[in-house]
């Protein structure tokens, strides 16, 4: 009787016991490992973000700016902090909901870097005198379409992807300018990490896309097309922020798209990978919208 009822409840298990009955190509096999290395690349890389963020602290003598600079520098980077908590809810629900090893390994891994870099950037804004409160309506649109998303392939391509690569060109650019020295240096331990998370989305997402109906890929790009917009009004919002700390958004917006594109090429370029037919269509579509909101 207890083995029935054992058996019969085993049905709802989310444990995934045949993960390893996984039939995979050779273009599969490849893509797994890289996902595993990404894995124990980040195991290796791991920094302790109390320390490094302390001795940065120390070495610059505090974080010093203008209060002019303070408040701009603090609304950019609020962004950023609830975009790393939105990263980590994302990347943990990969990791339970993806079932090949090797891509569940990696997500685990990102999930353990994006809470670093969630809990090291609140105590950088709290070194800056800011209490996080909340960001614009445009950019919880651009987190919340990307949370909220049912889809798996949907959730790689909105964070891995996309709004990874904008974090990664903003970084970038706020290192280059060398606006404030404890948060130039703090910044390089982030991108070696967010480089290996849009890592994941280009390995594993093929895997997905090539199993999508013609259906599901439309609704995919609509997906894409409707993040972009959205990305485009926050960049927008936040230009008078971005102009007080010396970036220009219509430049930051161009490498930033440069850093998408080339994402998304090498993504195309996995074996299997499809380029969409309607792409330059869309892409036409964008970059009016690009000159109508930042122009020349």
């Amino acid at each position: 009787m207890l083995t029935t009822v054992a058996r019969l409840s085993a049905k709802d298990s989310k444990l995934t016991f045949d993960m390893f009955d996984l039939e995979r190509s050779a273009t599969e096999a490849r893509a797994a490992d890289k996902l595993r290395n990404i894995y124990h690349r980040g195991q290796d890389l791991a920094w302790d973000g109390r320390e490094v963020l302390a001795d940065l602290i120390a070495k610059h003598g505090g974080v010093r700016l203008t209060d002019e600079k303070k408040e701009a520098l603090s609304r950019v980077f609020e962004i950023i902090l609830w975009g790393e908590l939105a990263a980590w809810r994302i990347s943990a629900e990969l990791a339970a909901a993806i079932e090949p090893l090797e891509a569940k390994m990696a997500a685990t891994s990102q999930a353990h870097d994006e809470a670093r870099h969630f809990y090291v950037m609140y105590d950088y804004l709290c070194a800056l005198g800011y209490r996080p409160r909340g960001i614009d309506a445009f950019s919880q649109k651009v987190l919340d379409i990307t949370i909220n998303t049912p889809s798996l392939a949907h959730k790689l391509l909105g964070m891995q992807l996309m709004i990874e690569t904008t974090a990664l060109t903003i970084f970038s650019m706020v290192r280059e300018l060398q606006v404030e020295p404890v948060l130039s240096e703090l910044l390089a331990y982030y991108e070696k990490d967010e480089a290996r998370h849009v890592g994941l989305g280009v390995q594993y997402l093929p895997s997905l896309l090539r199993r999508m109906s013609r259906a599901e890929g439309l609704r995919t790009l609509g997906f894409q097309i409707k993040l972009i917009f959205w990305e485009l009004a926050s960049l927008k919002k936040m230009e008078p922020h971005f102009k007080k700390i010396g970036i220009n958004a219509r430049q930051l917006m161009l490498r930033g798209k440069q850093r998408q594109m080339a994402a998304f090429e090498e993504l195309w370029s996995q074996p299997g990978a499809v380029r969409p037919r309607s792409l330059d269509l869309i892409q036409r579509a964008i970059d009016t919208a690009e000159q109508l909101l930042f122009p020349q």
